[in-house]
């Protein structure tokens, strides 16, 4: 099982940091939370971890391998996982179709099998179905595997993602606000799958506005404000800081 950790993480736009000087850690086997503001810094954060930003200043580990220079697609085989703020999936493509292409980095033919349809890559594709129609039903969208991702609900298509993330089969999970634009049954539903996958060892970071969601589901909760960390601890600590309630509400 891996941790993800952050030590002193800086980076700057034009000067002006966007993040400064953040330090946390999410375990393995919990949710931990990340929230903040508006333009606090969460999704820098997210993208300095995933490789999509160059950390300006400070380290970035998963378990003992230090993937701060680390390129995206690395970091993907590393087992970092992540959903997008904005939905990104193949809209043409089925439900069952956009969660096998989460299952990429574990394929084991190659290009000239499935180019000549080789009994290898049949075989392989069919085991990917499976798994991609097991994570379906855990989602409770097994009635949808045929339908257009395009065509379904924000709803449905922020279960895509969030299916299609999980076939990665990843040590660490990035979650940048899951159950934005969900009612609280939904997000309900999501949150007990969630502490499930948790449980099963996988470190989950959380980003999200929703603060009864995360103040449920989160063992730790980091506070972000103007970039810098103001604020860290369980849900109870974090709900009666003063300099959190002043950095939502004003002072």
């Amino acid at each position: 099982m891996k941790a993800l950790c952050l030590s002193d993480v800086s980076r700057s736009f034009g000067g002006l940091p966007a993040v400064d000087g953040l330090t946390l850690t999410a375990p393995a086997g919990r949710v931990t939370g990340l929230i903040g503001p508006n333009g606090a810094g969460k999704t820098t954060v997210v993208n300095l971890i995933t490789g999509l930003l160059k950390v300006g200043r400070g380290r970035i580990t998963v378990g003992e391998r230090d993937v701060t220079e680390a390129s995206a697609s690395a970091l993907a085989r590393a087992g970092v996982a992540r959903t997008f703020q904005n939905i990104r999936l193949i809209a043409d493509a089925t439900v069952l179709e956009n969660v096998v292409a989460g299952f990429h980095r574990h394929e084991t033919t190659g290009v000239l099998s499935n180019l000549f349809g080789l009994p290898s890559s049949f075989a392989e594709r069919r085991r990917l179905e499976e798994k991609a129609g097991a994570l379906l039903e855990r989602f409770g969208m097994t009635a949808f595997a045929a339908h257009p991702a395009g065509s379904l609900s924000y709803g449905h298509q922020r279960r895509i993602e969030m299916m299609r993330a999980l076939a990665m089969d990843p040590s660490v999970l990035l979650l940048d606000e899951p159950v934005a634009g969900m009612n609280d049954s939904e997000a309900h539903s999501l949150a007990e799958i969630f502490r499930d996958v948790a449980g099963q060892g996988v470190a989950i970071l959380l980003i999200e506005h929703n603060m009864r969601f995360v103040m449920s589901l989160c063992t730790h909760i980091y506070v972000l404000a103007s970039g810098r960390l103001i604020s860290d601890g369980d849900p109870e600590e974090v709900g009666r800081d003063p300099k959190v309630i002043e950095a939502y509400l004003g002072s």
